[in-house]
């Protein structure tokens, strides 16, 4: 099988760049403005008492800045606590802020802009251009937008890898590669994730504030190639083996369901011990269809490790026996980004690639993990 390359990562930052201490101080005000509405306290002291209630519960729940100093976001409404002017969460009015369908608009506007930044005019159309994303589904959606308007339908092919979670990425890596191996020349990839637009301030649940104080928007395209037609412009990573597997009894561990409000996403505590328990295994056959073993990569390879919150890093780096070097790129990617959904170890993938410490023929292993449970990974080595 010909040797197929990732390179060309080319990441795109959303609009607003908020520092996690600031978004826990809005999602208290939120949560609080939005009970005030179903509630309509009748006292100002009474409306006080419920924003010291949620900015209690955000601090003692949420994710907190040791871990997670930034996140970013597209729409302006996490810029102020103007209620009555915001697009999607005008919670004077709307408890939970505005329906799926305005969400779905939003995320129509952002991505159609999204790729034509992506692709200006004079870009080459890609032969085969695979749009991943949880975070939000219009039909026809930006990629098929974008090829129509450039009258790329005889050149490029659009293909949706969707509703796959933060695992996705790797499904779309291996989609890429049967494209190649059909004689296809070049396959980009585009991640699109607008986590933010699926929050509820009218669910006060732990769960829920966990989940609210993680997940952020993340954009990231990159292309894959036999690796005879890649020219060396910056530094590769060559795909050695990639897989998944389903864990038996874990199927309501991990959900997203479409709300009449937003996506809801639903998250166990028990997803660090359910995952722990298979790890081993699924990294040993991965391993042996890559030409190694699990103990060479644990002494050789640096980790892309999915950041889903920082116990699942801490967690797994522990069970596998690995350094803090070897995580040193999904701990920096959920510091300064928080989990991106399936666009999180796509920058990861970038992080490695740009350390410089990281030298040509490490070997790389991913791991992430969607509803299912899914366990998916893959064996990666930086190109010389």
């Amino acid at each position: 099988m010909a040797k197929v390359l990732l390179h060309g990562f080319h990441r795109v930052l959303p609009t607003h760049h908020l520092a996690q201490d600031d978004i826990l101080a809005w999602l208290a005000a939120a949560h609080a403005r939005s009970e005030a509405t179903l509630q309509r306290p009748a006292t100002p002291e009474a409306r006080e008492a419920l924003v010291r209630k949620y900015r209690k519960l955000v601090r003692a729940f949420g994710c907190s800045t040791d871990r997670i100093q930034s996140r970013y976001a597209f729409p302006d409404d996490f810029s102020h606590q103007d209620w009555d002017r915001m697009r999607l969460f005008e919670l004077n009015a709307f408890p939970s802020g505005r329906s799926c369908a305005e969400r779905s608009r939003f995320f129509a506007e952002v991505t159609a802009g999204l790729f034509r930044d992506l692709y200006p005019e004079a870009a080459e159309a890609p032969p085969v251009l695979i749009h991943v994303t949880c975070t939000g589904y219009v039909a026809p959606s930006a990629a098929q937008r974008l090829v129509a308007r450039r009258d790329w339908g005889r050149r490029t092919e659009v293909i949706h890898a969707y509703h796959m979670g933060c695992s996705a990425a790797l499904p779309a890596i291996r989609m890429a590669a049967g494209f190649l191996a059909d004689g296809k020349a070049r396959v980009d990839v585009v991640h699109t994730e607008l986590c933010t637009l699926h929050l509820d301030p009218a669910l006060h649940t732990p769960e829920q504030l966990v989940v609210q104080t993680l997940f952020a928007d993340g954009v990231m395209r990159y292309a894959l190639t036999r690796a005879e037609a890649w020219h060396g412009e910056g530094r590769a990573l060559e795909l050695l083996a990639a897989g998944d597997e389903l864990l038996p009894g874990t199927e309501d561990a991990m959900t997203w369901m479409v709300h009449p409000f937003a996506m809801r996403m639903t998250l166990s505590r028990k997803v660090p011990d359910l995952i722990r328990g298979h790890l081993a295994g699924f990294l040993d056959r991965l391993a042996a269809r890559a030409g190694f073993t699990l103990p060479q990569l644990r002494g050789e390879a640096v980790f892309a490790i999915h950041p889903g919150g920082p116990r699942i890093i801490d967690e797994l780096a522990r069970h596998l026996g690995l350094g803090p070097a070897q995580v040193e790129a999904s701990n920096g990617i959920l510091a300064r980004h928080g989990n991106m959904s399936s666009a999180t170890l796509p920058h990861v993938w970038q992080a490695i690639l740009d350390a410089p410490g990281v030298p040509g023929g490490t070997p790389v292993v991913a791991l992430a993990f969607g509803p299912g449970l899914t366990i998916a990974g893959a064996i990666l080595r930086l190109a010389a």
